[in-house]
């Protein structure tokens, strides 16, 4: 009994046999249906390959880089990291306004500026601050100057709610 063919290529001379050719088209769509189901990356994972980019080209040089985290029962100013390192080594940082105001103190708007991304000149002063809210210890930043690089930087921490000055919790860059 000869291999029966699939009835659009009985003209062509069908070399394969129409149950085979009947279980690729059922592969080939299986296979498809499966890529259409691969889970896509979360938001925050995808902003992340543009910020690792972003860190990647900081040019070097004496300066840090900072994003202020604000939160209203909170004293401290926000996160330190150094260029060309990425966020998860920052530190939450209690800032020394001798020299230089803070850009939402020198506004006189507390917290006006929460997740702004700032250049910072100054330095760490080797002290540590107590912060009674948190009942913690902080690195102490001497603010020399700043320059407002955006107001509105890619996230830095998954949870969207990071965000939020009412929040109690502190959360920590990823």
């Amino acid at each position: 009994m000869a291999a029966k063919c699939c009835p659009c290529a009985i003209l062509a001379g069908c070399p394969v046999p129409f149950m085979k050719q009947k279980a690729v088209l059922i592969l080939a769509a299986v296979t498809l249906l499966l890529a259409g189901c691969q889970t896509t990356e979360d938001p925050f994972t995808q902003s992340q390959v543009l910020l690792n980019q972003t860190i990647a080209n900081e040019p070097t040089g004496d300066y840090f880089i900072g994003r202020r985290f604000y939160r209203r029962n909170y004293f401290f100013w926000g996160y330190i990291r150094q260029p060309r390192q990425p966020w998860s080594t920052a530190k939450l940082v209690m800032m020394n306004e001798q020299r230089k105001l803070a850009p939402d103190r020198q506004a006189n708007k507390a917290g006006s500026d929460n997740n702004f991304e700032y250049r910072l000149q100054g330095y760490f002063s080797g002290q540590t601050v107590y912060e009674p809210a948190s009942n913690s210890f902080y690195p102490e930043f001497v603010l020399i100057g700043y320059k407002l690089l955006s107001n509105q930087p890619p996230q830095i921490f998954r949870d969207p709610k990071a965000q939020d000055a009412d929040r109690l919790y502190i959360d920590k860059p990823q």
